[in-house]
């Protein structure tokens, strides 16, 4: 069954997105009221591995994996050729995110070559429960990624299934969700609200550039920074109140 969204956003949305750090795509998501403000990220276990690389969006191209366990009589496991195969199954750019299996972690989920190939097949990123390796080589490849720690070797790497509901940092995440991630963290987009986050993200920002502007530009009072935290509330006021959804998810 394809995990292609009804409605994929325009390359365009994608593009403005990523002007975005995901807080601040997290705090127009809470604007809009379509969940509990404590749903819709991962935690603070998934990090990410090239912080300098800035955000990311895209869809989730899911895999689950493990490498504790040494390979025995005929059974087959998914490859890194197979997996590119799949990537035609959900909207385009896919991220890759893998959930490690094993318990605690053994080995690294990826290195140079799984970076490599992904970029070159269009990748966006890869975010893992597992384990990071190859830093050095990876970073060079600049392709954003995010794991759970780093290890030395890979053990004996395998691939159990593709496209499959994971859970990874904390989150359920399923083939074709809308991710957005950058040093900050990874959340999901809900597809009901993609096409109008970006837009919202520019005038959140205008409404927070209030009381930045007036802090940065010296000689601050305590009655002109009550003026501009005012006009900060009355702006993101109007917005909740012109996006809002439902007022009892909150």
């Amino acid at each position: 069954m394809s995990s292609r969204s009804a409605s994929p956003a325009p390359q365009g949305v994608l593009a403005k997105l990523q002007q975005y750090d995901t807080p601040t795509v997290c705090n127009v998501i809470e604007l809009f009221a379509v969940r509990p403000q404590t749903d819709g990220y991962m935690d603070g276990r998934i990090r990410a591995c090239f912080p300098e690389m800035g955000p990311i969006c895209g869809y989730a191209a899911t895999a689950t994996f493990r490498s504790a366990l040494k390979p025995s009589g005929s059974v087959a496991y998914g490859t890194l050729s197979q997996q590119v195969t799949r990537f035609e199954e959900v909207d385009s750019p896919p991220i890759v995110v893998i959930q490690d299996l094993d318990e605690p972690t053994k080995a690294a989920t990826f290195g140079e070559v799984m970076a490599a190939t992904y970029k070159s097949f269009g990748v966006s990123g890869l975010i893992t429960s597992g384990a990071a390796r190859d830093l050095d080589q990876v970073r060079a490849v600049a392709f954003p990624c995010f794991a759970d720690g780093v290890i030395c070797s890979h053990g004996y790497p395998k691939f159990i299934d593709f496209m499959v509901p994971v859970h990874v940092g904390g989150l359920a995440v399923y083939p074709g969700d809308f991710l957005h991630a950058d040093q900050n963290g990874v959340t999901n987009i809900p597809p009901e609200i993609l096409s109008e986050v970006a837009d919202v993200c520019e005038e959140f920002c205008a409404a927070e550039a209030v009381v930045l502007d007036y802090c940065a530009a010296g000689d601050v009072t305590a009655d002109g920074y009550a003026a501009a935290l005012k006009e900060l509330g009355a702006r993101i006021g109007a917005l909740r109140r012109r996006v809002r959804r439902d007022p009892a998810t909150t």
